[in-house]
């Protein structure tokens, strides 16, 4: 069983790291919708606390109707702090369980990123976005929705890009400081580059920058059935602290 104090602190850091435009509360249920990006992280409900079951149908069913105005499928994102009655119910209707993601930390003091050329973070928003774009092989009708993401971070974040000369962007990723965390965000290596180091280097490129900024640990997200990432994350000196899942009701 997870330290359910350190995985409320590294949740409430990743809700600040990656601020959903509407945040509302059912109980200690978090509503998350943003109208401008589909992430299901910025477009979920998120249970807090393992006791706060009363009324689950109910609940249900508004937030249904919240996520209904938004014109968003209901998504339940369920950690370790989410009520056992309510795994039980949305078992019982027969909701998927998908996209399952592990939370993985590390103490950067003795993390493995002493290797590889500096990278200083980008200031261009823009040219960022652009880059995570591209690499990630995403839609540009994205770029609005994930600007004013970016923006709407308070905690101060470095944005890194590596890039070839003559092919443009093929790594990227996002690191937030906060406080004495340092969380990694939308790392991704484009498809015709992949296991060539580039993933490693923007990786311990970010995490130098955070331990100069005074960055005690490392925290990231991987999803499980990544396998190759996991083993990178692994070799670098992080180990798994909880996992999380995505509920969705069947046809959807």
């Amino acid at each position: 069983m997870p330290n359910l104090a350190i995985v409320r602190r590294l949740e409430a850091v990743g809700f600040r790291a990656w601020p959903a435009a509407s945040i509302q509360y059912d109980g200690s249920w978090q509503i998350r919708l943003t109208a401008g990006h589909p992430s299901k992280r910025l477009n979920s409900v998120n249970p807090l606390d393992p006791s706060d079951h009363d009324d689950i149908e109910g609940r249900v069913e508004r937030a249904a109707r919240r996520f209904g105005s938004y014109d968003r499928p209901l998504v339940f994102r369920q950690s370790p702090l989410a009520p056992p009655p309510l795994e039980a119910y949305l078992d019982a209707l027969g909701w998927r369980r998908f996209d399952e993601t592990i939370v993985m930390t590390g103490a950067i003091e003795s993390l493995d990123i002493d290797h590889g050329m500096d990278h200083l973070p980008m200031r261009d928003v823009g040219r960022y976005v652009d880059a995570s774009i591209a690499v990630h092989g995403r839609e540009q009708s994205l770029k609005p929705g994930l600007t004013e993401v970016l923006s709407a971070i308070r905690p101060p974040s470095g944005l890194f890009v590596l890039e070839e000369e003559t092919t443009g962007p093929v790594s990227t990723a996002l690191c937030v400081h906060d406080n004495d965390l340092a969380g990694l965000f939308e790392l991704a290596t484009r498809a015709d580059k992949r296991r060539s180091g580039y993933g490693r280097d923007v990786v311990t490129a970010a995490l130098r920058w955070a331990r100069h900024r005074g960055a005690e640990t490392a925290w990231l997200q991987v999803e499980s059935a990544n396998t190759a990432a996991v083993a990178l994350y692994k070799g670098l000196g992080f180990g798994e602290v909880y996992r999380y899942a995505y509920r969705q009701k069947p046809g959807y």
